[in-house]
């Protein structure tokens, strides 16, 4: 049998809280009944998708160091306290302290200026660890024909920066796991994170809410979609708060709706306690279950035969 590249779907939302994650939990689930996948939690700001797919954090996964950004270092055996690097830096992450120049490395973006202008040399810009990457495996026992798979999820340490770049790095690594399948679970939003997400995918489900700032940052996001020329698929979840607004969303992208989720308070009980939507009797598990279905004409009919 011919060895086929890895078949990308992102989930992707303009704004934060639309159920991005909780819908990636759901395909995750489905998909793994009949295929072999990997799920990646790009939202390396705040990743939660481990807690969707019912799994805690434990000393038991495994845990890879990540680091894509370097601070300054001093060496004040070359510094001679001129002050120059005070006067220049413009984010303010320069003080004299105790007759010693020190660098709050949370307010440092670690541009390098420093070191460009220091007369004596005294300053190097360092690699430091930004965050860390976990390899959680999901082995939930659902009753059903479910395999195994494997969750890379990223975190990023607070005060640093680069979460476009961890997000390279989690693909890279979810990469490394043979799976016919990758569900990527990306952060919110158009800026870094939200790109490198995208970036090489195969097709994107966008998720969003029947609110005026949900339709506006769909919007925003489209942009980026149709920047990198990607298929893609519409989501609304909880439909019903504002069935007008949902009517003329429906309306608008008709060709590209692939189904929509309810509303219900129960969603967040069965999260609380660690329980998949996939593991509940809830009217949003049948709603995913179609919108997966959907998917897989869809992505069936295009460029890969499942």
């Amino acid at each position: 049998m011919e060895t086929k590249n890895t078949f990308k779907i992102a989930v992707a939302s303009g704004k934060g809280g639309v159920g991005k994650s909780m819908f990636s939990s759901g395909l995750s689930f489905f998909f793994a009944k009949e295929r072999k996948i990997t799920a990646a939690d790009c939202d390396a700001d705040a990743p939660n998708l481990n807690i969707w797919l019912g799994k805690q954090i434990s000393n038991k996964d495994k845990v890879i160091p990540i680091s894509v950004s370097s601070l300054p270092k001093i060496d004040y055996k070359k510094c001679d306290n001129c002050g120059i690097c005070l006067e220049k830096c413009r984010f303010e992450a320069v003080r004299i302290e105790n007759n010693k120049v020190k660098i709050n490395p949370f307010l440092c973006e670690g541009c390098g200026l420093c070191q460009f202008v220091c007369p004596q040399k005294a300053i190097k810009l360092k690699p430091v660890q930004s965050g860390e990457i976990r390899i959680l495996k999901i082995k939930e026992n659902l009753g059903e024909p479910y395999q195994k798979f494997f969750l890379v999820s990223g975190y990023l340490f607070p005060g640093q920066s680069g979460s476009g770049k961890i997000v390279d790095e989690i693909k890279n690594e979810a990469e490394k796991i043979k799976s016919e399948i990758m569900i990527i679970d990306s952060a919110p939003g158009t800026g870094c994170p939200v790109t490198a997400s995208l970036r090489g995918t195969n097709f994107v489900v966008l998720i969003t809410e029947p609110t005026l700032s949900g339709l506006s940052d769909l919007n925003r996001v489209l942009e980026v979609v149709n920047h990198f020329n990607l298929n893609w698929g519409l989501v609304i979840n909880k439909w019903d708060i504002n069935k007008d607004l949902s009517r003329k969303m429906e309306n608008k992208f008709k060709n590209k709706m692939l189904g929509k989720i309810s509303y219900d308070k129960k969603i967040f009980e069965s999260i609380s306690n660690l329980i998949p939507i996939v593991k509940t009797n809830l009217k949003a598990k049948k709603e995913i279950e179609k919108i997966y279905e959907k998917i897989k004409k869809r992505i069936q009919s295009t460029i890969f035969n499942l």
